[in-house]
């Protein structure tokens, strides 16, 4: 699901945007109304933000938390579960003024991984906590305990679990074969991008990860480039497959491409066509 939302400004003022996505990946049956009724409700959260007058950073974020609330998205409460039964959780968030941003990896027991990261970015001189280090940060940052873990992400580790010797065969831990034959168990991601009246970009991107990945698995969105990218060019999130966005760095090739004078629906189609032929990789990326 991807929905954007735009608002006249005086002229004065540049113009703003924010477009978000919820995951690539397939939705089960009868789940589709209710994913397009959350973004709406998702965007109109961060387009509020930018009508007032405020910045792409706190409406990226706005956007992001919304979704990661809402337990049929693949962020936070209601994020896949690891190969081991629970959540580890990835978010990153920047913005294009000085290449600010902030990532958390592998984080556990947090309700809004993404407003982690932007506490790292604001509160520290690092780029990403991972594991333990995050989550004693976040603890200290205010950030509660919670678990993401749902009744329904849990019935379907624990239906993965016992297929997974059917599909993979008994000492596989190769994927790829087992989301080709079953794309309903893909995990997605969310995220948002957004100009604000200044002329500022900012992106946000939130993910559980890929279901039954491996314990400590980090994918793509809290890298800066891959996943999740702003600069004075172009903000961008990525969805789809981690490990190809990771390897072709893809949100940074988008705004390489519009700093070099290409507009952004070039710059996306040759970055997508470009993961298309070098990784057969199913990856969807939103931009402003």
């Amino acid at each position: 699901s991807c929905i954007s939302g735009f608002a006249t400004q005086r002229a004065t003022d540049m113009p703003i945007a924010l477009i978000a996505h919820g995951g690539a990946g397939n939705w089960r049956p009868g789940s589709e109304e209710d994913a397009i009724e959350a973004m709406r409700v998702a965007v109109e959260a961060g387009r509020e933000v930018l009508r007032r007058g405020g910045a792409a950073l706190d409406a990226v974020c706005a956007t992001v938390v919304a979704l990661e609330d809402n337990p049929i998205f693949n962020a936070g409460t209601g994020a896949v579960l690891n190969f081991d039964g629970f959540c580890e959780l990835d978010a990153c968030v920047m913005e294009s003024r000085e290449a600010r941003v902030g990532a958390v990896a592998a984080l556990r027991r947090v309700k809004n991984p993404v407003l982690v990261a932007r506490k790292v970015l604001e509160e520290t001189d690092h780029v990403m906590l991972a594991g333990e280090g995050a989550q004693r940060f976040a603890r200290s940052m205010g950030f509660g305990d919670h678990d993401p873990v749902t009744r329904d992400r849990h019935a379907d580790w624990k239906d993965k679990k016992g297929r997974l010797d059917e599909v993979l065969g008994k000492h596989s831990l190769k994927m790829r074969r087992f989301l080709k034959e079953h794309p309903e168990y893909a995990g997605g991601t969310v995220g948002a991008a957004a100009v604000d009246r200044q002329g500022l970009l900012a992106a946000a991107t939130s993910t559980g990860g890929v279901t039954m990945k491996l314990v400590g698995r980090v994918g793509d969105t809290p890298i800066a480039g891959a996943g999740n990218y702003a600069s004075a060019h172009a903000a961008a999130s990525a969805t789809g497959t981690g490990e190809f966005v990771m390897r072709s760095l893809a949100t940074r090739a988008i705004s390489e491409k519009v700093a070099a004078g290409a507009t952004l629906e070039a710059a996306m189609g040759e970055v997508l066509d470009e993961l298309g032929r070098d990784y057969d990789a199913d990856v969807g990326i939103i931009a402003v």
